[in-house]
């Protein structure tokens, strides 16, 4: 039986490290691409990509997606049955301070998977999208259904183009396109810039934490083990139908932000000194899958 090659792109970020961990346990052959940018720590992803080098089921090519010659190598190199693909600049504040980033990564590098798909008859591309696309929405919960011509942030406007994109190759060149908006995800291994680590760190540190709309977010968290659940009962489950899809991948609830803060001071057993701040340009005030 051919065992199934699947390329996960993003390999060495957050997510891709949890799903190629699974995939390359359970008789897949992952071909890993990553450009191990330094957004944050690279030290963080060396260490996960260690981790994964020790399956002799993966394979790993440091790569940028904007370089379309090293990219056709590998497609030429390796018979890929299934993309998963990851990479992205994330974070929804770094969009204003380095803006070249997000259209570099997230536009032109999803385009050069989508063409990948396409010169190479690969017919199954997921992708991750976000929560994001759903902006300044007030009808909860989001639904897949909803409008979201109303992105707050660069980032999530280039994950709806992404969205747009892929149908439309969908149905020009018959790849079978999913789109997974992800909702708040979190576990080990995560993402430093995100707000359970810096919150820990300061409050560890006995800095002041800074909490932004005074507190009145809230967020649908979901943990990374049922992100990768979720992409790969769609890899089990490869539609005959070629169509594009999109689907929400959350845990079904909000938690208030200050709520969050407790459970972590809770766990620390130390209390935060909080910075209550306005509204930061770019954030949506309340998320609920």
């Amino acid at each position: 039986m051919h065992k199934k090659n699947i390329l996960v792109t993003g390999c060495a970020g957050f997510v891709g490290f949890h799903l190629t961990k699974r995939l390359s346990g359970n008789n897949y052959n992952i071909i890993g691409i990553d450009n191990l940018n330094d957004y944050y720590d690279v030290a963080i992803k060396e260490s996960r990509l260690d981790i994964l080098s020790n399956n002799n089921q993966f394979s790993f090519y440091k790569v940028d997606l904007c370089n379309t010659s090293e990219l056709s190598k590998i497609f030429k190199n390796n018979k890929i049955d299934f993309i998963i693909h990851l990479a992205a600049q994330a974070g929804v504040r770094y969009s204003l301070e380095n803006p070249n980033a997000y259209i570099d990564s997230n536009i032109m590098g999803f385009m050069n998977i989508l063409e990948a798909c396409r010169h190479n008859n690969i017919r199954h591309l997921v992708f991750a999208s976000s929560s994001s696309v759903y902006g300044a929405n007030t009808h909860m919960p989001f639904n897949t259904s909803d409008s979201c011509d109303h992105p707050v942030s660069l980032y999530g406007a280039t994950k709806k183009s992404n969205e747009v994109i892929a149908a439309s190759y969908s149905k020009l060149y018959n790849i079978n396109t999913i789109g997974l908006r992800f909702f708040t995800v979190y576990g080990p291994w995560g993402r430093p810039d995100m707000a359970l680590f810096k919150f820990t760190k300061n409050i560890l540190k006995g800095k002041p934490i800074d909490v932004f709309n005074k507190g009145k977010h809230s967020r649908d968290f979901t943990f990374v083990d049922d992100i990768v659940d979720g992409i790969i009962k769609i890899i089990k489950k490869r539609k005959k139908t070629l169509s594009p899809s999109i689907y929400n991948i959350g845990n079904g609830k909000k938690v208030s932000l200050m709520e969050y803060i407790k459970l972590i001071e809770k766990n620390l057993n130390k209390k935060a000194k909080k910075n209550f701040l306005p509204l930061q340009k770019g954030d949506v005030i309340k998320t609920h899958s």
